[in-house]
């Protein structure tokens, strides 16, 4: 494994490996990035991608910026290919609209109005998404060459699936009126995970530099950031049906992955999450409108209490704050600053404060 943008990842590679062990070595694992000294700086591009960009420019950008950025501490450069969270229903057949660069985001247009009319084609990836994503991959492979990686796509699969080719709302008035279906629905779309993760992978080259994601994590096996936004619109019951076992077989089928817990309306499930035994971190994100991340350390203790690592976006000066309270073998920090400097500083000061 090469990445010229990261000259020491030798280093980088031994603090990821005690992190998925749940050791330490001298400090938190920690990614963060500077501005390289000496070094021209570019405008980073937008993060989310539309087909009628061109897209190999937009790689060539993200290199261009990627040449210019410090990758410190335990940071490994990845570039995220991103069509937006609705891609996966887009592999099966969902039409994607939207893309703001504004918002960051796309959304699918629901197209089931009889579920057992489209359960062939929920089975397996197919169309323009699939064969424009698998070659996009493989364009940014090509520029990549061994300056950094290509990472996994937002793979928004099992109940999220369902909900963006359905639409919310009707497949929450499904799980209660036509259960069985939803079975059968759910059994299509969670075969199709491994199929369309291997092809990615290795599309992607990921095979040969290990794995990222929009979670800056590093594996050098199959990682992958798995969740379910769809949650928080259901019963514990409901998930307990027809979301765990499919969390449960996503979590079997990676190496190691992190499960994204998005908003308090998901809390009533939290215990239950963490009991899967398979999720090894969870990145906790407030939502809008509720106390601020570094505000919920009662939460984040309960997480690592259970045994689960996390993800923690911070400045400099939160990290001194939540170094304090957490366990620092159980935790990942992605933090930016201004200057080669404060990133080494922040590093010395974690090594000689743990």
């Amino acid at each position: 494994m090469r990445f010229d943008y990261k000259p020491n990842f030798d280093d980088a590679r031994r603090h990821w490996e005690a992190f998925w062990n749940g050791e330490i070595i001298d400090r938190p694992c920690c990614r963060v990035l500077a501005p390289k000294d000496n070094a021209k700086s570019y405008p980073r591009p937008p993060d989310i991608q539309s087909p009628k960009m061109d897209l190999k420019a937009h790689v060539e950008a993200f290199d261009r910026w990627a040449s210019g950025i410090y990758f410190g501490g335990d940071a490994v450069p990845f570039f995220f290919p991103n069509f937006g969270p609705d891609i996966y229903a887009a592999f099966l057949g969902a039409d994607l609209q939207g893309f703001d660069s504004d918002t960051g985001t796309s959304w699918a247009v629901p197209f089931v109005h009889d579920w057992s009319s489209v359960l062939h084609q929920l089975s397996y990836p197919h169309g323009y998404w699939w064969d424009s994503t698998l070659n996009y991959v493989s364009l940014a492979r090509e520029i990549a060459n061994g300056k950094f990686g290509v990472g996994v796509l937002d793979l928004h699969s099992n109940l999220d699936c369902l909900a963006a080719v359905r639409g919310s709302q009707n497949l929450c008035i499904d799980l209660v009126d036509c259960p069985d279906m939803i079975d059968e629905a759910m059994a299509c779309v969670r075969r199709t995970y491994r199929l369309i993760y291997n092809e990615l992978y290795i599309a992607s080259g990921q095979d040969k530099t290990g794995t990222s994601s929009w979670l800056p994590f590093y594996c050098e096996g199959k990682f992958a950031c798995i969740q379910c936004d769809f949650i928080c619109m259901i019963s514990p019951e409901l998930a307990k049906r027809f979301l765990y076992p499919a969390l449960e077989e996503e979590a079997e089928f990676l190496d190691r992955c992190c499960y994204h817990l998005d908003g308090p309306d998901a809390l009533v499930h939290i215990d239950d999450i963490l009991a899967i035994k398979q999720i090894d971190a969870i990145q906790w994100v407030p939502g809008a409108g509720n106390a601020p991340h570094i505000e919920w350390m009662d939460l984040l203790k309960h997480i690592q209490k259970a045994g689960k690592a996390l993800y923690v976006g911070a400045s400099a000066d939160e990290v001194k704050i939540y170094h304090k309270e957490l366990r620092p073998e159980k935790v990942f920090y992605d933090v930016w600053v201004a200057s080669q400097a404060e990133a080494e500083e922040l590093l010395d000061w974690l090594k000689s404060n743990t």
